[in-house]
């Protein structure tokens, strides 16, 4: 069987079933593990599926229903660790950071050595949660509360982080395609844009997988942000492409 034929058939039966996973893959096609899972990245990379756990989701599928926040945290682990390892090093001493909602995000307090006079603002309670235990001024912006994502939200966040200012902020989203920074929930997106107007330097962190994909609500730019960080598997047509709208660090941080 052709390479081309394999992924068109591959790409049928995930849209077709929604959900297909590896194993399943396997014994309809009759190709090995390497092969399949390859096959999944490279259809994931072009946008034309979304990879998770153990397996691949239709991009329909997966754009009809936000994954809830436990359901997140355990997709594509490994380079939501490699970015957050990245972004960690880009905190400095002296520092007022803007951290936002997302399971990327609240991974970076792992590789946050102590770093003097660092304040850390946030509307997501699990960051807050994630940071108790360091020795930084903590910041928890209240607001109504979004259980999906742990995010406070609403015009009570968005007036409050209006009012502040940011040395950096760390945003998350649920994809990228173009110029169009997307997420599920409007008013998560609306605080998050005024987070980001705040400060001086905008970074977004998505992984490879949330790349040429599309979800609800346009909140920000990619034009106007400084940095996207994102893993080193990323294509090189998308890399190329999307340097044409920021600057795009690829990491592969060694995870320990």
């Amino acid at each position: 069987m052709l390479k081309r034929e394999r992924l068109m058939m591959l790409l049928d039966m995930v849209n077709q079933n929604g959900i297909m996973t590896v194993k399943d893959l396997i014994n309809e096609l009759g190709v090995s593990d390497m092969t399949i899972r390859r096959d999944l990245d490279e259809l994931a990379d072009s946008g034309k599926l979304v990879r998770i756990h153990g397996g691949a989701q239709s991009v329909a599928s997966s754009d009809a229903t936000e994954l809830s926040h436990i359901e997140k945290k355990e997709v594509h682990l490994q380079q939501k660790e490699q970015i957050a390892k990245r972004a960690a090093k880009m905190i400095n001493a002296g520092d007022t950071v803007y951290i936002g909602p997302g399971t990327t995000q609240e991974l970076i307090v792992r590789y946050v050595d102590d770093i003097a006079d660092l304040r850390v603002v946030t509307n997501s309670l699990p960051v807050f949660e994630s940071w108790q235990n360091k020795n930084v001024d903590l910041v928890l912006v209240g607001g109504n509360f979004r259980e999906r994502s742990g995010a406070f939200i609403g015009g009570l966040a968005s007036d409050t982080l209006g009012d502040l200012k940011f040395s950096k902020s760390f945003v998350g989203v649920n994809g990228i395609r173009n110029e169009s920074m997307m997420t599920a929930n409007t008013e998560e997106g609306s605080a998050q844009t005024v987070a980001i107007n705040n400060s001086l330097t905008k970074i977004v962190l998505a992984d490879r997988f949330k790349i040429n994909r599309d979800d609800f609500y346009q909140f920000y730019n990619l034009y106007d942000v400084d940095y996207l960080i994102t893993n080193v598997e990323l294509n090189d047509e998308a890399v190329s492409h999307y340097q044409q709208y920021t600057k795009v660090i690829l990491t592969k941080e060694q995870i320990e």
